[in-house]
């Protein structure tokens, strides 16, 4: 797979940028380090906003992800509005034990999406969390299938704690985003500046001096 660290950071043809948002405590952060580094140990809850960045590839393409992890709190929702500028996909995740989190979802976040996202075409996924803890469920695959038809997004039900799902999520996301031109134009312009960057350490600087 990929890398979480940014090293050689020419080598990759399409860069997108990834949220994560939903209410405080129902696991972005974990579901993230999970993908990162393949564990999902409780963490602290974010303070304003986090982002990691994973190089994979998927569909015969290798990928620069920039996943941003915002916090669910009232009081950093100001923070977070810039945050959804250029963003090609957005994870709205729920806690499948708490329903609170589940209805939030439509009372809140998506509205929120709609209210800040930049990009018409940008691909969303319905994740329900924590389906380790199946005995406690309190919002059934049905209602969150539903939910996703409704708000025109993907679904997919996972557990950070047991990584169940975990990959499937960005790389079904990844795949998706891939297939929509404007998008994928976009991811491959990002990639392009990036490897014209890496140039003009071999070109001589017209004084003869080491850098331009």
């Amino acid at each position: 797979m990929g890398s979480s660290s940014g090293q050689s950071s020419g080598s990759y043809d399409l860069s997108f940028k990834i949220l994560l948002i939903g209410d405080s405590g129902v696991g972005k952060s974990s579901l993230l380090v999970s993908f990162i580094s393949a564990s999902a140990e409780d963490l602290a809850p974010t303070i304003g906003v986090d982002f990691k960045i994973k190089l994979l590839t998927v569909g015969g393409k290798r990928l620069k992800l920039t996943i941003w992890d915002t916090a669910g709190q009232e009081r950093f929702r100001t923070l977070t509005s810039s945050y959804y500028r250029g963003a090609q996909g957005i994870i709205l995740v729920y806690d499948v034990t708490r329903r609170e989190t589940f209805a939030n979802l439509s009372n809140v976040w998506a509205k929120e999406v709609e209210l800040y996202s930049t990009n018409q075409d940008c691909v969303k996924m319905l994740v329900g969390n924590k389906v380790d803890r199946d005995s406690e469920r309190a919002v059934t695959r049905e209602e969150g299938v539903a939910l996703a038809k409704e708000l025109g997004s993907m679904f997919l039900e996972c557990s950070a704690k047991t990584r169940e799902n975990v990959e499937q999520c960005f790389e079904e996301l990844a795949l998706k985003i891939m297939e929509i031109p404007r998008l994928l134009e976009e991811g491959s312009s990002v990639g392009k500046r990036n490897m014209l960057k890496q140039k003009p350490e071999y070109q001589a600087s017209p004084g003869g001096g080491c850098c331009s």
